[in-house]
């Protein structure tokens, strides 16, 4: 039995060794099997790409090839189509030439106007002071050309804001005229509607916009006023010290300060007559003949001056003479 035991595991263990033996030899050819057909894979992958980019370039090739023979007989066929593809093409860029256009050079050139019109207001303005200081003339009729100018200009710009603020200021010049003239009573109503209108019209234009839109209801105000519709005026007043959206505009400040001091305009104010100049301070012109007298004789610069000349001293001590600021008093 003890030999039979040693002879079965003298047996066994080659087998063992060759078991594994085997075992290694077929892991070593799978391993080679699999790096070579991973390797064939690979060449064939990129071999596959390559010949499909240069069957696909072949196929683009044919294609631009075949559409370019085509052109000519699919012009024929859509001719009618590719003149209105071109026209509103044209169009579309004519269109949108023009209105770089106009937003540059014609809104440079309309503010120009605009400020033209601005200064011939205030030109006006100047002309009627001096009519009335000097001659004593009623030259309010020369804001009229100016407000009609505002007028025309109003309605031919495209730029809203400016239209809007063309009206207001001509709804001003309207009033002004009849502030520096005296005019009659129907003329005075005429005047202040059609500043009304103006304003109506600047408000409907700029809604939005909250300095204008308030300026615009302030100015309404101010025609109520004058018209003697003070109730009407304080209720517009309000409405503007009201809005929060007017908040930070000068009419809004105006407004509030309105309906402060507005008791004080309802009132008519009447001037006193100017006082007569009393007779002491008159001056008669003796002797009759209607001329001032010679206080101080002509003077004769090829002749040296004499002290004795001045009437109001007998000798050169008592004449009183010129004080020189540079020279310190005695």
């Amino acid at each position: 039995m003890t030999i039979a035991r040693q002879n079965k595991s003298c047996y066994n263990a080659p087998l063992v060794r060759r078991a594994y033996c085997v075992a290694g030899l077929a892991r070593l050819i799978w391993r080679k099997t699999t790096a070579q057909y991973g390797l064939r894979n690979t060449i064939y992958r990129i071999t596959e790409k390559e010949m499909k980019s240069d069957h696909r370039h072949e196929l683009k090739t044919n294609e631009l090839a075949e559409w370019l023979g085509n052109l000519p007989e699919w012009t024929k066929e859509n001719l009618v189509t590719i003149i209105a593809v071109v026209v509103v093409v044209v169009v579309a860029g004519a269109l949108y030439g023009w209105r770089l256009y106009s937003r540059n050079v014609l809104l440079v050139r309309e503010q120009a106007e605009f400020t033209n019109l601005l200064n011939q207001i205030s030109g006006g303005k100047m002309q009627i002071l001096q009519g009335q200081e000097s001659q004593g003339r009623d030259w309010s009729f020369l804001l009229l050309q100016p407000a009609n100018n505002l007028q025309t200009f109003a309605k031919k710009t495209s730029h809203k804001r400016m239209a809007a603020m063309a009206l207001i200021k001509r709804a001003e010049a309207l009033r002004a005229e009849l502030h520096y003239g005296s005019v009659e009573e129907q003329y005075l109503v005429n005047q202040t509607n059609l500043a009304k209108a103006s304003y109506t019209e600047a408000l409907e234009k700029c809604p939005t916009i909250p300095s204008l839109a308030a300026t615009a209801k302030f100015g309404l105000g101010l025609c109520e006023e004058e018209l003697g519709n003070f109730g009407q005026a304080r209720q517009m007043y309000q409405d503007i010290a009201a809005n929060s959206e007017f908040e930070n505009t000068l009419a809004a400040v105006q407004a509030k300060r309105r309906l402060q001091t507005m008791a004080d305009y309802q009132q008519n104010i009447v001037f006193k007559p100017a006082p007569k100049v009393p007779e002491s301070m008159t001056q008669t012109i003796p002797g009759g003949t209607g001329q001032l007298p010679d206080i101080i004789p002509p003077f004769n610069i090829y002749r040296p001056l004499e002290f004795d000349m001045l009437p109001e001293s007998k000798e050169p001590d008592e004449a009183k003479l010129p004080v020189d600021a540079n020279v310190p008093g005695k």
